[in-house]
């Protein structure tokens, strides 16, 4: 599989250090589309805090990656679902955390999540 960033030098905005406007994706033989997830723990309980709920998100879907026999660096498309604006942050530093130095196209969006207990909810995308 070979990925290849895209991201024009002109006539748009430019990509930010944790962003990217495209990524293209040859020669993957399966793609894994997986569920918003949220952080909750084995027991489906969420966290109070926003940085233990975006732990347990990162694992959760660590171990979802698995179950198909990937890893983050599979991943090639995020959207984040947060409940308030001023969690955008933490949200970062967890994909940047998670993703090491791999910069992926990524969308936030703020929400009213099923659950007000949830302040964070990520679907992905893999390829392999």
């Amino acid at each position: 599989m070979e990925l290849t960033v895209r991201n024009p030098k002109d006539g748009i905005y430019p990509a930010t250090d944790d962003y990217v406007h495209a990524l293209e994706v040859a020669g993957a033989q399966r793609l894994l589309f997986i569920s918003g997830t949220m952080g909750l723990d084995a027991s489906g309980v969420a966290p109070d805090s926003l940085d233990e709920q975006l732990r347990l998100i990162w694992l959760n879907l660590r171990r979802i990656l698995a179950e198909a026999g990937m890893t983050t660096d599979n991943i090639v498309r995020l959207t984040s679902y947060l409940r308030d604006p001023s969690y955008v942050q933490a949200n970062q530093d967890a994909r940047i955390a998670a993703l090491g130095d791999r910069r992926i196209p990524t969308t936030a969006v703020v929400v009213q999540t099923l659950d007000p207990t949830w302040l964070v909810e990520i679907e992905a995308i893999a390829a392999g």
